[in-house]
């Protein structure tokens, strides 16, 4: 007994501590998501590391003693003294064809319940494409939204901001134009949704309004809810990022993607916490110095690439939530200067009932006019400037009773203009249907219809479109002629619109009509 007493001291002070290592670290401190650890000397900015639970984090911090790491979940799952191992890789996510029509998670991981997957990876943080491996944007994105087809047109590799306050539309433009893929283009462009910081309720909404109960092969999600950690909520937008250069690039048959990063004020909010509880030091409105980088690195990924790179495009369509229509912040006005332009919705519209609420004035696409469908160009060419007399012409005759008959003229065609571009959500218009709906207001057929009638008049329209074989041979034409409007299918299309016309008119006529005798 006397020599263990003698054994068991001398045995516990030889006793040495967790060795610290080059690839092996201990926690430190635990923050609010954010870890200190010492030990991993070799350790990258960037790098995967993986906690003792299996818990996973970034190294954003290297610092003289210790680095900074932050996790991607929950903090409760990480003690002091624990371990922390190097990953020796950069943060990836899986891409290929597989991760169309599944929701995923900013590393990877599946959301839709499905099989977890087993492609290969690729980083998400990597370098934007040079100068020489782009070319100039050439190539439409169609929308299926009149307004933006016709007077904010988008093209391949573009970035166009979608800029306003909360619930005026933002997310539903990004909604309709996925939806449009699957008519316009058949599915040729593949089509990205980053949800960033969006409730879980949402994100289920928006699922089914996409996946609408069927295999949705052309789309996927990535999504960090507002419930996840700030860190996969600074992640989600670079892995949707990942994903489309991958169907850019990786594919080499002239493939296209659009990405809609919803949204990037999130965003800014969760990298702003991520930055302040590392120590780094704040800026304008808190936010590090660092922040247009982060944007600005993002977007840059964004392009058209010439021939020789197999020709593909992402285009990104970030969105900004402003605060009472605020573009002067730091944030908006940040992406507003690294966009080819922006789409601006309005509160004031969208509360009047204008649908959406796009306020053509301050909206503008840089580069997309060079893409835009020469035969919507040609017809909407005097549309902008015709909403605007109409807006300036509307204000004037709110303080002026007596009008002359040029001005009636023009609030009577303007007020029948603005009511053909409203347009409900979720029914995006294929884009030669659009020209001849655009075609029969800007040339003044839709002046005999009254304002009410305007949206039964274009679903009569629309309808036409879809049955009238005279109609579907002149649409050939144009797409024949490098959807050019030639004085040939122009003379169709008056005719047309003007027989279409005289048929709704009669028709309505006849039903009032009808309605009248029911009342006797």
């Amino acid at each position: 007994m006397a020599k263990l007493e003698f054994i068991l001291p001398k045995k516990i002070n030889n006793q040495e501590p967790p060795s610290i290592s080059k690839d092996t670290g201990r926690v430190i401190s635990i923050s609010d998501g954010v870890v200190r650890a010492e030990g991993l000397f070799d350790v990258q900015v960037g790098e995967l590391v993986i906690f003792e639970s299996g818990l996973r984090g970034q190294v954003l911090n290297l610092e003289r003693d210790n680095v900074g790491v932050v996790l991607f979940g929950d903090d409760r799952f990480v003690k002091e003294n624990d371990f922390v191992f190097r990953g020796y890789e950069i943060v990836s996510i899986p891409v290929g064809t597989e991760v169309l029509g599944r929701v995923l998670s900013p590393l990877g991981d599946p959301l839709d319940k499905g099989p977890k997957l087993k492609t290969q990876k690729s980083q998400i943080e990597v370098k934007a494409p040079g100068i020489i491996a782009r070319q100039s944007v050439n190539e439409p994105v169609t929308t299926g939204i009149k307004v933006i087809d016709a007077l904010v047109p988008l093209g391949r590799g573009q970035r166009e901001l979608i800029i306003g306050d909360r619930q005026t539309g933002k997310t539903s433009i990004a909604i309709d134009t996925i939806l449009n893929q699957r008519k316009a283009t058949k599915g040729e462009i593949r089509c990205i949704y980053v949800g960033i910081g969006i409730k879980r309720s949402t994100l289920s909404q928006l699922v089914n309004t996409i996946f609408n109960k069927k295999k949705n092969w052309y789309t996927c999600i990535v999504a960090a809810t507002a419930s996840d950690a700030a860190p996969l909520q600074f992640l989600a937008p670079y892995a949707g990022a990942t994903v489309g250069e991958y169907i850019r690039d990786a594919l080499k048959i002239e493939n296209h993607a659009v990405i809609f990063y919803d949204d990037l004020s999130k965003h800014a909010v969760a990298y702003r916490q991520m930055s302040l509880l590392l120590r780094r030091p704040p800026g304008r409105e808190a936010y590090p110095g660092d922040v247009f980088y982060l944007h600005s690195r993002l977007l840059e990924r964004a392009a058209k690439m010439n021939k020789s790179l197999g020709g593909g495009s992402l285009t990104a369509l970030p969105v900004i939530e402003t605060q009472a229509g605020d573009v002067s912040a730091y944030i908006p006005t940040n992406v507003i200067s690294i966009t080819d332009g922006q789409i601006f919705l309005d509160t004031r519209l969208f509360n009047e009932g204008y649908r959406p609420a796009i306020n053509v004035g301050l909206s503008v696409s840089r580069v997309g006019s060079a893409a835009q469908l020469k035969a919507m160009k040609q017809i909407a060419g005097s549309l902008k400037l015709e909403l605007a007399i109409y807006r300036e012409v509307e204000l004037f005759a709110k303080f002026g009773s007596d009008l002359d008959e040029g001005t009636l003229k023009q609030l009577h065609h303007g007020s029948r203009l603005v009511a053909l571009l409203n347009q409900p959500r979720f029914d995006p218009i294929p884009i030669l249907t659009q020209i001849f709906v655009v075609f029969a207001g800007v040339r003044s057929y839709i002046d005999y219809v009254p304002v009410k009638s305007v949206p039964l008049y274009e679903k009569f329209l629309t309808s036409k479109a879809e049955m009238d074989p005279r109609l579907k041979y002149i649409f050939k034409i144009i797409a024949q002629d490098n959807y050019n409007l030639n004085k040939l299918a122009e003379g169709y299309f008056s005719h047309l619109a003007e027989e279409y016309t005289y048929i709704f008119l009669n028709y309505s006529t006849f039903l009032r009509n009808i309605q009248y005798l029911s009342t006797i």
